[in-house]
């Protein structure tokens, strides 16, 4: 284990079949002005809007809605969401839906006092939170970032097409989630498997970096092995709730900074992803896919020991008779496969990405030192033209 750390998680979570009835006892906590923030409307055809709404009103709460979160929150959005909160003086943000409704609460927590530009402030300069945090809570219908545990809020700039994470501490972190695993059946597969891949981003951003021997290391190990297994249930029986129950669970520990204690971390191809998705609106976890494979074939001498491993304890490759290099390669090469079989997006073209975007991705790619290489723009140009 490297240095010296604090760890600390604030989140409670309530999990499982009767999770939102946990719901009322948590909001005698909070003021009566709640802002209720959710995406696209599915929660109102799948009837959840009725219950959430229904458990507000008997718990005393004015609601205020907000709908239409997109599935890359703007910097236009979060200013509307500004303006509603203030107007009327919101003492708490429920947020209903996946990672990005939850990434723009957590941004609007922030936001709402802030005097200045919270663009400028806290995404642009990075700079520390100098004002009051409206409290968040969260009902989660979708998993895949962990943002229902965390203090990261990512939020889409389309003017200067800059797409840039911020990872506030714990003031921001959610007050509660409740994780109800069936919540999530209702959500379309490609949604779904983008969400089950965004879960393996994460994971191997943290796995793949440092050279010691990390008590995180193995337990990472651990959650990518079952959520291999889990995902490929969940593809074949979209309904079985032991899969999409652990596959909730294992993205939450993927993202929630216990794993990520006492190494460094990578975190490339986030940005990579994130550039593609400033300039297509793509879906996240599918830009993640597509820049992946060449992104780690890029790395992999760097940080052989590490990708032998990997190929070893998460895909069972022999070893017998093969070089390091042959059995990380083919570590990847199985990886691959299985990332086929789940439908992901491996290529950029598909998600609209063309020639004449690529110096642009190039220019708005954040190039971090976390990991076994630090790259040159030259070669983040090489990863994007190789993944085209």
């Amino acid at each position: 284990m490297l240095g010296n750390f604090t760890y600390c998680n604030p989140t409670k979570l309530y999990f499982g079949e009767q999770a939102l009835d946990r719901l009322s006892g948590e909001l005698e906590n909070y003021g009566p002005q709640v802002l209720l923030v959710y995406g696209g409307g599915s929660i109102k055809r799948n009837g959840l809007y009725v219950e959430i709404t229904a458990i507000l009103k008997q718990s005393g709460k004015k609601i205020t809605e907000l709908p239409g979160v997109m599935p890359n929150p703007t910097v236009d959005k979060l200013y509307e969401g500004m303006e509603l909160a203030r107007k009327k003086k919101i003492d708490f943000i429920l947020a209903v839906g996946g990672g990005s409704v939850i990434d723009y609460a957590k941004a609007l927590s922030v936001s709402v006092h802030c005097e200045s530009d919270p663009w400028e402030r806290y995404y642009l300069k990075m700079r520390r939170i100098n004002n009051p945090v409206i409290p968040v809570g969260v009902v989660l219908t979708m998993v895949g970032t962990g943002s229902e545990m965390n203090g990261g809020a990512v939020i889409t700039n389309t003017q200067t097409k800059l797409k840039i994470g911020r990872v506030f501490g714990e003031s921001v972190f959610p007050k509660f989630a409740i994780m109800n695993p069936k919540m999530t059946y209702t959500l379309p597969q490609y949604q779904m498997v983008a969400g089950f891949y965004d879960i393996m981003s994460h994971i191997l951003e943290q796995y793949f970096s440092g050279t010691d021997d990390n008590t995180s290391d193995y337990v990472m190990e651990g959650l990518l092995k079952s959520l291999i297994h889990s995902s490929l249930a969940a593809i074949e029986k979209p309904q079985d709730y032991e899969a999409r129950s652990n596959i909730m669970w294992i993205a939450t520990w993927a993202l929630n900074t216990f794993v990520a204690k006492g190494k460094s971390t990578d975190w490339m191809v986030h940005m990579l992803g994130q550039a593609v998705g400033a300039y297509t609106d793509a879906t996240h976890g599918m830009t993640l896919a597509a820049v992946s494979m060449p992104y780690y074939r890029c790395i992999m001498k760097d940080g052989l020991p590490k990708f032998k491993r990997y190929a070893v304890q998460v895909w069972n490759v022999d070893t017998q008779g093969k070089s390091d290099e042959q059995i990380a390669a083919e570590g990847l090469t199985a990886m691959e496969a299985y990332m086929k079989k789940l439908g992901l997006v491996l290529h950029l073209g598909e998600l609209g990405v063309t020639e004449a975007m690529l110096s642009g991705i190039v220019k708005g790619t954040f190039i971090l030192n976390g990991g076994y290489r630090k790259l040159t723009p030259e070669e983040v140009e090489n990863i994007l033209r190789e993944s085209m």
